[in-house]
């Protein structure tokens, strides 16, 4: 197993900003409160690293004694059960027949040759392992160290099948999907930031009836820290019902604008009530123009347009959008959780 052996240097110099603090009282008081909050992040760190290393370790002993030990007939089916009773009386608790369980199966996942990753806690791991899918387990440890996702935000992109959305949006390319499951989320082109459907379940509005646009968009603006997660990597959140001064007979503004700093260009993002009409891809490519006209930086990319809409025609949207020059996207959005079924059933035809 890999070990980390950098920790203490962030720690030694850690002390060497401490002694540079400022000579006030308040210096002083800020330097220290510094100082033990990375203590404790190191601390916290270690901790993870350590527990991870063990049940890793325990998991390797079970399987090694399921496959060679000289009595494990003896124990059978029965094995875990009294693992558990004869660890818990000798050690205490935390050694549940399910912790057990998932032990054996981190080492399973993550079997010699190969490492987790140090950057997760062990909840992290209970949460990820509850996926059966080697692909699945593999791309939520990749995003989850990369993105730095707490077990809430975790919890809520499993539960809302991230993996199988973007996977069904390959469906035409098994090899992008295992690519994915590798790599997890990269960011390098603007169909990368692409999810069909956006899951809004945590806007918390009934799907039925379809909820106005100001409507949709206020619950996203109150819940904006969910909206960014699902966004995906590297969104930052510019302004809402952004105007485009314009001499139009009705006024112009875009909905949600937003900040991309992977694709280092702006991301405007259009709602629309029902399905989306050819009328709002003309409206989304206007938007865009005045962007990259008026607003981005020399420096920065051509902007993306997403329209979401509750539902869309593809063959509207292939007209619509042929000939368009601009990065000019049309998805859906729902209001709750995607069937898993239907999601893994098309992942399984994709990969047999």
């Amino acid at each position: 197993m890999h070990k980390h052996s950098k920790t203490p240097t962030k720690s030694s110099n850690s002390v060497v900003r401490a002694h540079k603090a400022g000579p006030t009282y308040s210096g002083l008081v800020n330097s220290i409160g510094r100082l033990l909050e990375e203590a404790r992040t190191n601390i916290a760190h270690v901790a993870n690293t350590t527990l991870a290393e063990t049940y890793w370790q325990m998991g390797c002993y079970i399987v090694e004694y399921e496959q060679n030990g000289a009595d494990r007939a003896r124990y059978g089916e029965r094995l875990l059960a009294n693992l558990t009773r004869d660890l818990t009386r000798e050690y205490g608790k935390g050694f549940g027949k399910s912790n057990l369980v998932y032990m054996r199966k981190f080492y399973m996942a993550f079997p010699k040759g190969m490492t987790p990753s140090y950057q997760l806690s062990w909840s992290h791991y209970l949460e990820i392992l509850k996926s059966d899918n080697p692909l699945e387990i593999e791309f939520y440890c990749k995003a989850c160290s990369r993105e730095q996702w707490s077990i809430r935000e975790l919890r809520r992109q499993r539960r809302s099948l991230l993996f199988h959305r973007i996977a069904a949006a390959r469906a035409d390319d098994a090899k992008a999907v295992l690519e994915l499951a590798r790599k997890g989320m990269e960011v390098q082109k603007p169909t990368d930031i692409l999810r069909d459907p956006y899951v809004l379940e945590f806007a918390g509005i009934p799907a039925i009836p379809a909820p106005k646009e100001r409507v949709l968009e206020k619950a996203l603006l109150e819940n904006l820290k969910d909206f960014l997660l699902e966004l995906g990597k590297g969104f930052s959140f510019v302004g809402s019902q952004y105007r485009i001064p314009l001499n139009t007979q009705h006024p112009c503004a875009v909905d949600l604008v937003f900040y991309n700093f992977m694709l280092k260009c702006f991301v405007l993002i259009d709602l629309k009530r029902g399905s989306v009409e050819h009328g709002d891809v003309g409206q989304m490519n206007l938007y865009l123009n005045y962007f990259k006209a008026e607003v981005g930086a020399p420096d920065d990319n051509e902007p993306v347009g997403i329209i979401l809409g509750a539902d869309r025609d593809d063959l509207v949207v292939q007209y619509a959008t042929q000939g368009i020059s601009n990065r000019l996207f049309v998805s859906r959005y729902q209001l709750y959780l995607p069937d898993p079924d239907a999601l893994r059933a098309r992942l399984a035809r994709l990969l047999p």
